[in-house]
């Protein structure tokens, strides 16, 4: 089989019950997790180009779901964290919902339209029934292997 979400997604970058109350919050929070992998990303200029994305256009796609994303210098290919919050975050959706799964990636600065696939499967996955599973998940690993069963 070819790559999977679980390859983007590393468990160690899936958190559950994240502390993150606001998009601020949450943003750093899963940032912080993808300069451990990655400590040749700078987390400033990480969630800087993520506000300035954010700013645009909220990535809060509704139902629940936000993916945040941009390119990193430090990043071979791709890289992502995951945030689930069982409360919610003020995120600013689409919807004016609150989001409970923050899907964030970071590409690199020469990431083909790969990145545009990633973006369509997160957003097939938050409508269908495994998102119910991933926002309900005990803990990273089954995320992880709900998301080794998506491919790219």
């Amino acid at each position: 089989m070819g790559k999977s979400l679980s390859d983007i997604f590393d468990v160690r970058s899936i958190k559950l019950d994240f502390d993150g109350k606001t998009k601020e919050l949450a943003l750093t929070e899963l940032i912080d997790s993808i300069s451990v992998l990655h400590p040749e990303c700078n987390r400033k200029e990480l969630f800087t180009a993520i506000m300035e994305r954010e700013k645009k256009m909220s990535t809060g796609i509704g139902n629940g779901v936000a993916i945040p994303h941009t390119g990193c210098k430090g990043i071979a290919n791709m890289s992502g964290a995951i945030g689930v919050s069982k409360q919610g975050i003020d995120y600013g959706a689409l919807d004016q919902k609150p989001v409970h799964i923050v899907f964030l990636f970071a590409t690199s600065e020469k990431a083909d339209e790969n990145h545009l696939r990633v973006l369509n499967l997160i957003f097939k996955l938050a409508m269908s029934k495994e998102f119910a599973l991933i926002k309900n998940a005990n803990n990273a690993e089954e995320i992880h292997a709900i998301l080794s069963q998506v491919h790219l």
